[in-house]
């Protein structure tokens, strides 16, 4: 009966890993979901960003677009072994800013929340004003206190 068990076990157990690492895959696929809002000088985007430090993510500006990609990790617990990794590791989603929307990339802000959202501020300038194509942006983590909820 002890073998039966332990075979039961096995099984079960490499089922778990088989499904946590499917929905890993998928959570991969699918883009960080994304809301964008509008102020009178300024775009602001919010990204579902969980378990992010400032440190995992990457944000660009090019032509129009916000691109987000995430490279998170997970922790260690020290007694406890993994039977489901579940959570996708490598994340990205992206915004596209309406089309007549004249932003300064460089004048803009990205910070992860305790909340784990990313919001990423880009103020709009004059249709005069000329800017890069692309343009990096740093990310920095902020307190919640800091903004209204999410």
């Amino acid at each position: 009966m002890t073998r039966l068990r332990e075979l039961g076990e096995s099984l079960g157990g490499t089922v778990l890993e088989g499904l946590g690492r499917a929905a890993a895959q998928l959570q991969e696929q699918t883009p960080l979901p994304a809301d964008l809002l509008e102020a009178e000088d300024r775009f602001l985007a919010v990204f579902d960003a969980p378990g992010v430090e400032a440190e995992d993510v990457k944000v660009r500006f090019e032509n129009g677009v916000l691109r987000v990609q995430v490279d998170r990790f997970r922790g260690f617990y020290d007694g406890f072994e993994m039977r489901l990794p579940g959570r996708g590791m490598s994340l990205d989603g992206e915004v596209a800013l309406p089309a007549d929307a004249e932003v300064d990339p460089t004048a803009s802000t990205a910070a992860v929340t305790e909340t784990g959202t990313l919001r990423v501020e880009l103020p709009k300038v004059d249709t005069d004003v000329t800017h890069s194509d692309t343009t990096a942006l740093n990310v920095d983590e902020e307190s919640t206190a800091d903004h209204d909820e999410e």
